[in-house]
Formats: C-alpha cells, structure tokens, sequence
C-alpha cells in the first residue's frame, strides 16, 4: 500500500510526538498534561495511549524526530506490536541531536547539525529503530543559512534515498520560512525536484508561510502543518480564540486546528497532544472548519514579532 493510499480517507489530522518523547519541552502546561514522574517508562506508556487512540479513531500520520527524546524508540515498539499499525504513514527528522540526557534542567536539549556526516549518522540510527517503516524524511529546521541549502554532495546522497522509496522533505522555522521554501523547492538532482514533502509553521498568529506553502503544494509536495496552536498559546481559555470557540461550542484548540484545515494546500495539520482528551479534542477540528469565519485571521502577528516570543519559551 502506497503512502498516499495510506492516507486516503484518513482524517487531516495527523499526531506529532515532540511533546512527549522527551520529559522537557517549550509547549506551555506541560506541568498539568504529563505524568508526574516523567520516566522513560512512564512516557513510553503515554505515547502508547495516545498512539491507541490516535489509530482508533482513524489517524495515519504519526511524526517523530531524532531530536525527540526518545521518541522514535517508543514508536518503533509500538509499531512492532501493533499489526494494524502496517497502515500508518511515518514521517522523522534529522538534523537535530538530543542532548538533554532526559532531564528537566539540561543547559542545552537539542544541537543542531545539518551536515551529511550528520545525516548519515542519523539515517542509520532511524533505520536501526524504524527499518522500512520510515515513509518520510525531512531535514529539521531548514534557515536560510543552512548549509543544507548548498550541500550538492547532501543532496545526492538525500536523492539516493528517495531512489530506495523514502520520501525526502524538509521543516521550517523562522520569520523567512516563505524565503527557504521556495528556495528548497528550486533544488533538483539530475533535472528530478528533490524535496516532496514540506513541514512548516503555520497558525492564526503566524500566517506568513502560507503563499509559499500553496505553491509546494501547487507543485506536489505534500504540505504538512506543525505548531498550529502556537506551542499552546491558541490553546489557552483566556487566549486569542476563547470567545470564537464559546460561541461555536467548541475549544480554542480545536479553532485553532480549524484555520489551518481550512487551507487547501494543508494536506496533514499536525496535533501535538500530550493526553488523549487533548486528542479527542483536537480530532474536532475536522467537523469545525467550514464554521469559521474571518475573525481568526485578525490575530496575526509580525512574524519577527511571533517567532521573539517562541524563542524565549523556555522549556518546561
């Protein structure tokens, strides 16, 4: 079964894991989402929870990174006993190493890389975890000045990886990501586009990428949608969204998730739920889109101005 067959008919909403694969992340409420004692252990079971009902309730698109903590790992094992599971779509990322040694207060979480020996690391250490299950691979955090941009050898050696059936993509992050999509898109080995699938930041706060994301679209990547509640930010009960969700009778996060599900060019919007309720709310979203209305594009910020905010989140 092809990726795209996979995920046919299955709902838009895919599930992330960045905020459960490790015990510290920036995503805010962290301290009311997750176990008490964020061990391994602990952590491994809820992401099996929320992988349960993820696939039960018709997610196909599961995401992980190698910066994710452990977060390949507890796929991984719940793949290799979940038969069903041959039906999902799995995308990681490289270019980030995890270096907070699974504690709250590590000076430094994650260092970034985008080098080839750093990708070849990588690839092997999610071939050994996922195998053939990897569907999608995408450079993590693609900035203007990445040396991934340029590295011919790099992205020969991404090309011979699409040539063994794994779809080469890349995210994005920061006030130019409209800039580094189109300049991703331009790149071509032996006359072939390089990257089909784009992952970038797109919500009601920072809209920005969006021409750009339509025109990967336009041009066959599959665009996937990260940080649509603005690392929670839209998912608060006093924030931007509150009164437009009471009025629909609905949640803020679920609004949030629905302005994006309104883009035609958004194939798979990303939930990063950190507890099942969390992801059944978030699942309403897909029934909630057509109600909208021209509101939620009223909160938007600079994109200087949103990504300031981001990066001074600190991890939790």
């Amino acid at each position: 079964m092809t990726m795209i067959d996979r995920l046919a008919g299955a709902p838009r909403i895919g599930l992330g894991l960045a905020a459960v694969g490790r015990p510290g992340y920036i995503n805010l409420g962290r301290a009311h989402d997750l176990p008490g004692a964020r061990t391994v252990d602990a952590m491994r079971a809820r992401v099996g929870e929320l992988l349960d009902a993820a696939h039960a309730a018709g997610v196909r698109y599961f995401d992980v990174a190698r910066s994710y903590g452990r977060a390949e790992e507890f796929l991984a094992g719940w793949l290799a006993t979940h038969p069903v599971g041959r039906d999902v779509v799995v995308g990681s990322k490289w270019g980030y190493t995890y270096v907070g040694d699974w504690r709250l207060d590590a000076p430094v979480h994650e260092v970034k890389d985008h080098s080839l020996a750093t990708f070849e690391r990588q690839i092997g250490e999610t071939r050994a975890l996922l195998g053939d299950r990897l569907d999608i691979y995408h450079i993590h955090s693609l900035t203007p000045e990445s040396p991934a941009l340029t590295d011919a050898a790099l992205h020969h050696r991404l090309a011979g990886l699409a040539a063994e059936g794994v779809a080469v993509g890349f995210s994005t992050s920061g006030p130019a990501q409209a800039a580094v999509i189109r300049a991703a898109l331009k790149i071509a080995v032996d006359g072939m586009p390089l990257f089909r699938s784009v992952q970038a930041t797109w919500n009601v706060l920072e809209p920005s990428a969006g021409p750009a994301l339509s025109e990967a679209h336009d041009a066959g990547c599959l665009v996937i949608v990260k940080e649509a509640m603005a690392n929670g930010r839209l998912a608060a009960t006093g924030g931007p969204l509150a009164a437009i969700a009471a009025e629909l009778g609905s949640t803020p996060d679920a609004v949030a998730l629905a302005a994006v599900l309104r883009q035609p060019w958004a194939r798979i919007v990303l939930s990063g739920a950190a507890t099942t309720g969390q992801l059944s709310a978030n699942l309403a979203a897909e029934s909630l889109s057509a109600s909208l209305d021209e509101r939620v594009s009223a909160t938007a910020e600079k994109p200087e101005v949103y990504w300031r905010t981001r990066s001074g989140l600190r991890w939790q």
